[in-house]
């Protein structure tokens, strides 16, 4: 019994086909031809159009499937191997890219579909920025670089580097403690007021003396100054300081109580927090 079809738009003779096939429920690979070319033929009688394009088409299709037919009733045709020839290997061909083309654009549609529903930011980058070309491109800079080169770019960047460094704080090495005992500094300076009526500041200092020795002498100064046992005078700004002990001075009733012993600053002075030692 031939199969009913409704007349409806079809793009074309092998949407057709592919449309009587899936209706019929066949293996695409193995079409009856004899039931699918007379439902076709039906469908082209029912046919009503003015186009003559469209309708050759289907014509043309029509007297395809007609020899199909005819090919399949004779004797089976062999190739060069021996092997039977299909006369629907050509058709079933064409159905077949047909069908991945037609669920391809079913596919883009949706694409499509979803894409109507957003909304894309427009372009804002800055006039600037998009007229800027690089003056030199990676191909052509590296064009004729080699080994020797690169080595050469190494050595250079690394010269740079050490040329950052501070060309003093480099130079600083190892700070090492300065050992300055707060009895012996008293005794020496009580001694040489004892032996100096008269002196600068300068003389106590010796070119051994650091920074502490210097600190530690100048507050011992400054308690004698205080006690009374010495006098201090400058003629001129930046000069030298003079000492002087007063008469009658008691050298014994000096106390230096106040003055701590200095070996924790030194510590602390030992290590300034920028690793030095």
């Amino acid at each position: 019994m031939a199969l009913k079809v409704e007349l409806q738009a079809f793009d074309g003779p092998l949407d057709l086909l592919l449309h009587l096939i899936e209706k019929n429920k066949v293996n695409i690979f193995d079409i009856p031809i004899v039931e699918i070319t007379e439902q076709y033929l039906d469908y082209v009688r029912q046919m009503e159009t003015e186009d003559l394009n469209v309708m050759s088409e289907f014509m043309v299709m029509a007297a395809d499937l007609i020899s199909i037919k005819c090919r399949m009733l004779l004797p089976p045709e062999v190739d060069e191997e021996g092997e039977e020839i299909d006369p629907r290997d050509d058709l079933v061909r064409q159905l077949l890219e047909y069908k991945v083309y037609k669920y391809m654009s079913f596919e883009l549609r949706e694409k499509m579909a979803l894409a109507a529903k957003h909304y894309f930011k427009p372009n804002t980058t800055p006039a600037s920025v998009l007229k800027y070309r690089p003056e030199v491109s990676p191909e052509e800079l590296l064009a004729d670089t080699t080994l020797a080169k690169l080595h050469d770019i190494f050595r250079a960047v690394m010269k740079r580097q050490t040329d950052k460094l501070d060309p003093v704080r480099s130079k600083f090495g190892d700070i090492k403690k300065e050992e300055v005992h707060l009895k012996d500094r008293i005794d020496y300076i009580l001694a040489f007021t004892t032996e100096h009526e008269s002196y600068s500041f300068k003389q106590l200092l010796t070119e051994n003396d650091g920074t502490m020795s210097v600190i530690v002498t100048f507050l011992c100064i400054l308690q004698m100054i205080r006690d009374g046992v010495l006098n201090v005078s400058q003629e001129e700004v930046d000069g030298d300081i003079l000492l002087t002990r007063t008469p009658d001075a008691d050298l014994s009733r000096v106390t230096f109580e106040d003055i701590d012993e200095p070996s924790d600053a030194s510590d602390n002075d030992s290590d300034d927090g920028n690793g030095f030692e």
